[in-house]
């Protein structure tokens, strides 16, 4: 990194004489100056970060987001982001971050709140709305239901708030229609969410389920959910994005794609997705649905794959990819077709899922595996332990790196029920 400049440093230590002045007493780090303690602390990963507030008063007030975001900014630091991984039902596994600059290094978050009725939650959103983590909806069972074992979607509403030094999950107010498997995306004002569509479809019932085509977002400062027009069809499954400046006259809209809206019979008995090709938008400043064509050819997949954007320095999605088995795709908003860009280093089977997810500016390809590792003990027998196979594809370069990292889970982990979101700090 380069030095920072002279205003630079002006800067953090005025920054520094204001949050720390009634600590000044102790320096940050004995024998080196305040300013330069701040960078290097500034440079750690969020989860040495997090262990190390608890060390002084003058630490937890540096390493608050109310001042180290400030620092990081006048030090001209790239953005950082964080993966949050949700293994499983977040009740009962605790969902997991994990900084790409210290891929060895895990840091686990508290479970969501359990309840004694609702069990086996699953399709529910993950996002990251600055340093807000939120938790959206889903479909589980509940024992109180009748009849019993058959799924329901879930309107609940939960929010983590990274810069807390304890981290603790706060029940918001629930949605206005109760949903899983929809499309959502952080409001470009207000610091919020908006979502459409969803159901009730659950991974052990995956041929039953509700759709709706219901639209709501979330007024954080509110704190209330508002019902916006609905979708022209019910879908579920699909996702979402706010294109910026795609719609007439520059709009601002919240695109819908993928999914499946409706269903047919194979011999009159078992029921089939009809999956859809084509996306929908809605301005959000008219407030009014726009179709969009067919994203790709009759023959040419069955459906979309996972979806990932990369955005720009303020926030604004710049590129959309696709990761459709082992090749992907780039979004060209002015044809509307998918466009081949690259092809996975290493060769992932059919038969396994994986994830797919954007941080800092590159595309990461998430497979489970399990690594040999040398047991301790006198006999020193290898054994596989489970591990995240990361395959990272920079656009820029065009080129492909790969890591490995072990994620404290003791299963393999399944990307279609797993959850994934990139919260950015």
């Amino acid at each position: 990194m380069t030095p920072p400049s002279s205003s630079g440093a002006g800067r953090v230590a005025g920054t520094l004489a204001l949050r720390t002045g009634s600590v000044a007493a102790a320096s940050l780090i004995p024998g080196l100056p305040d300013d330069v303690a701040a960078v290097i602390l500034c440079l750690l990963t969020f989860p040495d970060q997090s262990r190390l507030r608890a060390t002084s008063r003058a630490w937890r007030l540096l390493l608050s987001a109310a001042t180290l975001l400030p620092l990081r900014r006048s030090l001209r630091l790239p953005r950082r982001h964080l993966l949050c991984l949700f293994p499983t039902d977040p009740s009962l596994a605790s969902p997991i971050l994990l900084d790409p600059a210290a891929p060895t290094a895990w840091w686990p978050l508290p479970p969501l709140p359990c309840s004694p009725q609702l069990y086996g939650l699953s399709n529910f959103a993950a996002l990251a709305v600055g340093r807000h983590l939120y938790v959206l909806g889903g479909s589980c069972f509940d024992a109180r239901s009748y009849p019993l074992g058959h799924p329901s979607p879930s309107a609940a509403a939960y929010r983590l708030d990274l810069a807390h030094s304890r981290h603790y999950w706060e029940r918001l107010p629930d949605m206005q229609v109760p949903r899983g498997s929809f499309a959502c995306a952080p409001s470009p004002s207000g610091g919020g969410v908006i979502v459409a569509g969803g159901g009730s479809r659950h991974p052990m019932f995956p041929s039953n389920g509700s759709r709706t085509g219901s639209t709501e977002w979330y007024d954080a400062t509110a704190r209330s959910w508002s019902v916006a027009t609905s979708m022209p069809r019910d879908r579920a499954g699909c996702v979402g994005f706010v294109a910026h400046g795609a719609g007439d006259g520059g709009e601002d809209e919240f695109w819908v794609i993928g999914g499946y809206d409706g269903y047919t019979t194979v011999g009159g008995v078992v029921p089939n997705d009809i999956y859809c090709r084509n996306a929908v938008a809605l301005g959000l400043w008219s407030g009014k649905w726009r179709e969009i064509g067919d994203m790709w050819e009759e023959g040419e997949r069955r459906w979309l794959g996972p979806v990932a954007a990369l955005s720009a320095d303020d926030g604004r999605i710049t590129e959309v990819f696709m990761l459709d088995g082992n090749d992907v795709f780039r979004y060209d908003f002015a044809s509307n077709r998918w466009l081949r860009e690259a092809t996975t280093r290493r060769r992932i089977p059919n038969t396994e899922s994986c994830g797919f997810v954007s941080m800092n500016g590159e595309l990461y390809v998430l497979r489970s595996a399990k690594v040999p590792v040398e047991a301790s003990g006198p006999w020193r027998q290898l054994k596989k332990k489970p591990a995240l196979e990361c395959q990272v594809y920079n656009p820029g370069t065009r080129k492909w790196r790969v890591l490995t990292t072990h994620p404290p889970v003791h299963a393999p982990i399944d990307f279609r029920t797993a959850a994934l979101c990139t919260v950015e700090l």
